[in-house]
């Protein structure tokens, strides 16, 4: 303490999340983002302090919580572009690193990967393989509590850039195929619990019983859906193809196809960043590559 009063440093750092605490322990890409943050920390000596602000808290006390948090800058991890929080975090005046989204904020750095064209590319697979009728799960769209089939209304007015980026890039390929992008189906789950993915999944085909591939902007949703799949007789790929996004190690080990992120790298490169600026002192951005993998769990339709 005495040493911070001298110094003006807290010796820490904050992650701003605002997903409730236990997605980061839940979610393997979400757990290795923050042991990359972690092992940033550790390696300049510094602290690392969650700060949860997720829907179980009230507005007044997340920004309490930003507003007390005894850190010397902030990782602003994946948030909307209207997030009310992050502008109580740049009321602080501290540095400021954001991770995915929001894009453009100014002064900061930011670390992601290039959402659209990732899953442009893994889209176009799945259409190279004569998949016509698609359905796409997403995480949540919007901060309303909104689970189901998005309309074109819900569609035209997202506020989280990466779900906005990667249901574009779905939208693209389909396009270059010569494909109606408004045959696409999605189907978004506001929470991400070990049954949502089969719950969209189950949706998905309800409101189009011709969907031969399910693609999903997580594995966590892809994983589950192919749990329900599997529970209702429906075959993975012999039936119904199905993909992810992130190149989690279960998702690897079940033969998903999908798209690995350096999940890890990318805390790590964020917790950098905040930690050891560039010595220009202007902000950067850095966009890490993504590996489109082929699995066992994508194949032409019957």
């Amino acid at each position: 303490m005495a040493r911070s009063l001298r110094t003006r440093k807290a010796g820490a750092i904050g992650l701003l999340m605002a997903e409730p605490l236990t997605y980061f322990f839940s979610d393997p890409a979400a757990r290795d983002f923050v042991t990359g943050v972690a092992q940033s920390c550790e390696e300049q000596g510094q602290g690392l302090l969650l700060v949860a602000v997720g829907p179980s808290r009230s507005r007044e006390d997340g920004e309490a919580a930003v507003l007390a948090a005894g850190v010397d800058g902030f990782v602003v991890y994946s948030v909307r572009d209207d997030d009310p929080y992050l502008q109580v975090v740049l009321q602080r005046r501290l540095p400021v690193v954001v991770v995915d989204q929001p894009k453009g904020l100014s002064g900061a750095s930011r670390v992601g990967i290039d959402d659209r064209a990732a899953m442009r590319e893994i889209a176009e697979y799945v259409l190279g393989l004569e998949h016509r009728e698609i359905g796409l799960l997403t995480m949540r769209l919007g901060q309303d509590r909104r689970q189901g089939v998005a309309d074109a209304n819900r569609l035209r007015s997202l506020t989280f850039d990466v779900q906005r980026e990667r249901i574009t890039g779905v939208w693209d390929a389909m396009a270059a195929a010569g494909v109606d992008p408004d045959m696409l189906t999605v189907v978004e789950s506001y929470e991400h619990l070990p049954e949502s993915g089969g719950e969209a999944a189950k949706a998905a085909l309800e409101a189009n019983p011709r969907i031969t591939a399910l693609m999903c902007t997580a594995d966590i949703l892809a994983l589950s859906a192919m749990d329900y799949l599997r529970a209702h007789g429906i075959y993975v790929p012999g039936q119904i193809s199905v993909t992810g996004f992130d190149g989690v190690p279960e998702a690897i080990s079940r033969g998903l196809t999908t798209v690995a992120q350096p999940s890890l790298r990318k805390g790590r490169r964020a917790g950098e960043l905040l930690l050891r600026p560039p010595r220009s002192g202007l902000p950067v951005v850095e966009l890490l590559d993504t590996e489109l993998i082929r699995g066992r769990t994508s194949g032409p339709p019957v």
